[in-house]
């Protein structure tokens, strides 16, 4: 097993903020989800002051299974700010437990198979009995309704069936899923939005909704305009690399030490700066060059008289080399080269928190930024039931505590 890598120079170390509030605060979620876009929908509203409950089932969250080097970095960044309740959700009296904090709560947020919440007799109709003003949402991979609605929704699947996969990677290789969890992202993004948006409805006139909330709409959402471009052409839009079907030059290139770099001159006066500063200021008047319509079918030409002039310098030169000639490029960064940047520090994008097993934990800060109302990093992830004896308190079951763990009702590490 290979050591921690140290610290970089210029990564900052912070502290929680313990008695930090947002403009969430007093808002309480009680989250029963499982795997990324639940947990990342919460750890948003949490960032910015919710209470977050996070539910776990005996064997724990699905994220504290995600271990590097046997560390859970998953459930550390993406449970911060929450506090953990672990009931073994199969047993009756756990929905109990969960209907006797729905008074207090403002969200509910859950992501299993369509009809298990009913099953479990916790139906959106049955819990807004019990507060009007509930907002729960509901995640899953096709949405809870449709023929496609019980099949399994792992992101694989719908970063298959939107579309993605297909557009994504070379044209002469297979299509290529992304490397990391895109669709349950998305969704997650979207999931936010949508929550802030039902609890202003909530606060504004007192009624709760369900959000419908699939894997499968945010990620084709956020693919752009295909259906619109088949209508008009009759033609599904091929895998094209790193190049684009809308402008060119757009591509990655190589440079002398081996990295690459990405560069876009997607309109005009970008793409001619380009050509003096390479020395071809006679392609501006080519016509396989002069327009980008032009470009887009003379791809490979125009790649042929960037890609040699990138070669000969390194990445550090082609980026100095280009920015001073105004053209819009930048370095093909690995995570390796992201902790060590100047301007990833000077924003704090990343920072280091206190960890009880590596010692200090690098994050991502608050997205998004806001001046007024700004999030907060107030807590680590918890353990596994860590916070079973408060939040029961809470609800006015502090007296059935010693009750719920003897009949196993309530797990976790307390």
């Amino acid at each position: 097993m290979s050591g921690p890598v140290q610290t970089a120079p210029g990564l900052q170390r912070r502290d929680y903020e313990k008695e930090a509030t947002g403009t969430l605060h007093g808002v309480r979620v009680l989250d029963l989800s499982r795997l990324f876009a639940g947990n990342l929908l919460t750890q948003i509203l949490g960032d910015f002051g919710a209470d977050v409950i996070k539910v776990e089932p005996l064997e724990g969250d699905t994220l504290r299974a995600w271990t590097v080097e046997g560390i859970a970095t998953h459930w550390k960044v993406y449970a911060r700010n929450k506090r953990s309740l672990c009931l073994d959700l199969r047993r009756p009296e756990a929905a109990e437990v969960i209907r006797r904090l729905v008074p207090g709560a403002a969200m509910l947020v859950e992501s299993f198979r369509p009809g298990v919440l009913e099953a479990m007799g916790l139906a959106p109709e049955a819990l807004r009995a019990i507060n009007p003003h509930l907002v729960v949402v509901r995640i899953s991979g096709w949405g809870q309704d449709g023929p496609y609605a019980k099949r399994p929704g792992f992101g694989t699947v719908i970063e298959g069936f939107t579309g993605f996969a297909s557009m994504n990677g070379f044209p002469d290789r297979e299509p290529v899923l992304p490397p990391m969890y895109l669709a349950d992202a998305v969704s997650g993004l979207y999931g936010a939005s949508a929550a802030a948006i039902a609890l202003r409805e909530a606060e504004r006139s007192g009624r709760g909704q369900t959000i419908d909330l699939s894997l499968l709409e945010p990620l084709f959402a956020v693919l752009g305009t295909q259906a619109a471009n088949y209508r008009l052409t009759g033609k599904v839009k091929p895998r094209t690399g790193s190049r684009s079907t809308n402008a060119s030059p757009r591509n990655v290139y190589r440079c002398s030490d081996g990295r690459y770099v990405g560069l876009s001159a997607s309109i005009q006066k970008m793409t001619e700066r380009l050509f003096r500063a390479i020395g071809r200021e006679d392609m501006i008047g080519d016509p396989r060059f002069r327009t980008n319509a032009d470009r887009l079918r003379h791809q490979d030409e125009l790649d042929a008289a960037i890609a040699p002039f990138i070669e000969q310098r390194t990445q550090a030169e082609n980026v100095a080399f280009f920015e001073a000639a105004e053209v819009t490029i930048g370095p093909i960064n690995d995570i390796a080269a992201i902790v060590r940047d100047p301007h990833v520090a000077a924003r704090g994008l990343l920072a280091e928190y206190p960890d009880d097993e590596m010692g200090r934990l690098p994050m991502h800060a608050v997205v998004p930024r806001m001046d007024a109302t700004p999030g907060s990093i107030r807590a680590p992830a918890p353990g596994l039931g860590e916070h079973n004896r408060e939040v029961l308190a809470e609800a006015g079951m502090g007296g059935e505590y010693e009750r719920l763990v003897r009949d196993g009702v309530l797990g976790g590490t307390e």
